[in-house]
């Protein structure tokens, strides 16, 4: 999720876009479409903006940890905040940028042929491409940040990992359980 400050508004612009990052992670590229309110207030000028990427977390029951006494719900997750500079790309690098990230998520659905943008006509492409603007995020500064029961002992924090695996739910639970188990030194 893309969050810029707006400067006048009480809370900051969000947005939730396909994005690919360089090579070297120097730079994350996007589009936006032209009517979001980030890409207008891109229009002023560069600006100050945090890329949230989640991986995976679930809810954690206190029961899951066995007799341990005097435990409480929780909330497990990893993530990674790109901070940096966004501003817009030229118009002549948008259709390199979809088609580099038409090829990147197409790729995922393999044995299927994937899809490209020459599949689309030129005109219907063209009058597409009107709608969104390539963007850029110049990374600054990348935090990692994660909750594994990393305050358990790994027995307790083990048993916790199978019952995310067996029982849990959220986003990719087999593979937050397998991040549980590994603990905090290896994560």
């Amino acid at each position: 999720m893309l969050a810029v400050g707006s400067g006048e508004a009480q809370a900051p612009l969000l947005s939730h876009i396909p994005f690919l990052v360089t090579d070297g992670g120097a730079a994350v590229h996007a589009h936006l479409v032209r009517a979001n309110p980030i890409a207008r207030l891109l229009a002023t000028g560069e600006r100050k903006a945090v890329l949230a990427v989640s991986g995976p977390d679930g809810y954690v029951s206190p029961d899951w940890y066995g007799p341990v006494p005097d435990q409480v719900p929780t909330w497990n997750y990893v993530a990674v905040h790109l901070r940096g500079t966004l501003r817009h790309r030229p118009e002549e690098t948008l259709r390199a940028h979809l088609d580099a990230l038409s090829d990147r998520f197409e790729g995922e659905l393999r044995p299927k042929p994937p899809w490209r943008t020459s599949k689309v006509t030129a005109d219907r492409l063209a009058s597409m491409m009107r709608g969104i603007v390539p963007v850029e995020l110049a990374v600054e500064s990348v935090d990692g940040t994660w909750k594994l029961n990393q305050n358990k002992a790994d027995e307790v924090r083990r048993r916790a990992a199978e019952h995310m695996e067996g029982e849990g739910f959220g986003q990719e639970a087999a593979l937050l359980a397998d991040l549980m188990r590994s603990g905090p030194e290896e994560g």
